[in-house]
């Protein structure tokens, strides 16, 4: 077997131009399994490898910045954090589509990927690394990809999942000892904690969960520290979660499948999480084909999924892409995650927002609209229950007309004269 070339921690040794061609394709992961050492690298050296193309993901560091457009065109399927600077610039072009879709647009070539970067825990005892922070779409791309380089950091939790590497699978290690990029909570403001007091409301004992990353969803688990066996299955986890799998409110002890197991496909928070999720058999990371599977979503009974959006239209339609004329959002996975728990034996597809924000000129701008200033990223007919500080709109089962009046009840009492004027129905 060939010995795989290996680099001590020191950035200044590692020749990327000699694995990356002009014109390669390179995708990392995302957030907090971002390989923080090999991306810094990668940008430094850009114009000695030459032109390339990469996919960025969500990022959680400001690694990569519009300047380094001048040898490196950047993709995203979305538009948060420092991708929106790029975005800004205009030096970023988003793949639009369901998070789903992504490990198959991978694995068939439609999105090629030709080197990937991962960012991996030191081996275990049989010479296995963890993925670390992320699977996701990762397990894929290293499938697909010419080239893995990893970054072995002594710093990244040894995780459970279904996938490990070996140095056999990898073709460059890099060593190093540094923190994690991480992701803080936000503070939630009064609005958000009334949306979660009316969501945390319709959750019950023993449901499985699917949450978002923000200031919202972190109140909605908040509000939850009194319920009983309840269960996590999501896209990521923050940590919030660990909070609550440590007080033994999350136990997964009811979940149809995965019982015993919070699943996710990322850890997305900080040092605490990280640290409850080191070698921790009771969270588990999957690939995407797993935690957005619509078979696997709908076979988990009361499965609870809370997803948010920039605006919501009087009949259900959903804009979670672009704001004022920006694109900061993403389609994302809530249409697998909507999806799933409407076919869900007792699920609840909810969509939870404050009714209002803050407006450019100054006063507030409704979120509840007439007409969506953006794209329809979620269809009316997969809307659910909508959720403001004011109210839940239950949209199921519900026809048009009665659509607009529950939407109207929970949009604010300050702009509902005028929606009632603009509505088109």
């Amino acid at each position: 077997m060939p010995t795989v070339p290996e680099v001590p921690d020191q950035a200044g040794r590692l020749d990327l131009a000699a694995h990356i061609r002009p014109g390669d394709t390179v995708l990392w992961g995302q957030a907090c399994a971002e390989p923080l050492t090999l991306t810094e690298r990668l940008m430094e050296q850009r114009a000695a490898i030459g032109g390339l193309r990469c996919f960025v993901g969500a990022p959680a560091s400001g690694t990569v910045r519009p300047e380094h457009a001048d040898h490196v065109s950047f993709l995203s399927y979305c538009g948060s954090g420092g991708n929106r600077a790029l975005h800004r610039a205009g030096v970023l072009d988003i793949l639009p589509g369901h998070y789903s879709t992504l490990p198959y647009l991978i694995e068939s070539g439609a999105l090629p990927v030709d080197v990937v970067l991962v960012q991996l825990s030191p081996a275990d005892g049989a010479g296995r690394h963890s993925l670390g922070l992320a699977e996701e779409y990762l397990s894929a791309a290293i499938d697909r990809a010419r080239v893995v380089i990893a970054e072995v950091n002594d710093q990244v939790p040894w995780t459970h999942g279904t996938r490990t590497l070996t140095a056999a699978e990898l073709d460059l290690v890099v060593h190093t000892s540094r923190p994690p990029a991480e992701i803080a909570a936000k503070q939630a403001g009064a609005a958000e904690q009334r949306v979660a007091d009316h969501v945390a409301a319709l959750i019950e004992d023993g449901a499985t969960l699917q949450l978002g990353l923000g200031a919202l969803p972190e109140a909605i688990v908040a509000r939850l520290a009194g319920h009983r066996h309840l269960g996590v299955h999501s896209g990521l986890i923050g940590d919030a979660v660990a909070d609550l799998m440590e007080a033994g409110v999350i136990t997964n002890a009811r979940k149809s499948l995965d019982r015993g197991r919070t699943v996710t496909g990322a850890l997305m928070g900080t040092a605490r999480l990280f640290g409850y999720a080191d070698g921790n058999p009771a969270i588990e990371l999957r690939d995407t084909r797993y935690t957005h599977d619509p078979e696997v979503l709908a076979a988990q009974d009361r499965f609870v999924a809370i997803n948010s959006a920039i605006e919501v239209d009087l009949t259900g339609q959903i804009n979670a892409e672009v704001a004022r004329g920006a694109y900061v959002g993403a389609v994302g996975g809530a249409v697998d995650f909507l999806r799933g728990a409407a076919r869900s034996r007792g699920g609840l597809p909810i969509v939870a927002l404050t009714s209002t924000v803050n407006a450019a000129g100054g006063g507030t701008a409704s979120r509840i609209v007439a007409n969506l200033s953006g794209p329809v990223s979620t269809p009316r007919c997969d809307a659910g229950l909508i959720v403001t500080e004011h109210g839940v709109a239950d949209l199921r089962g519900l026809p048009l007309g009665e659509r607009v009046a529950a939407m109207l009840a929970i949009s604010h009492p300050d702009h509902r004269p005028a929606l009632e004027k603009e509505c088109p129905l």
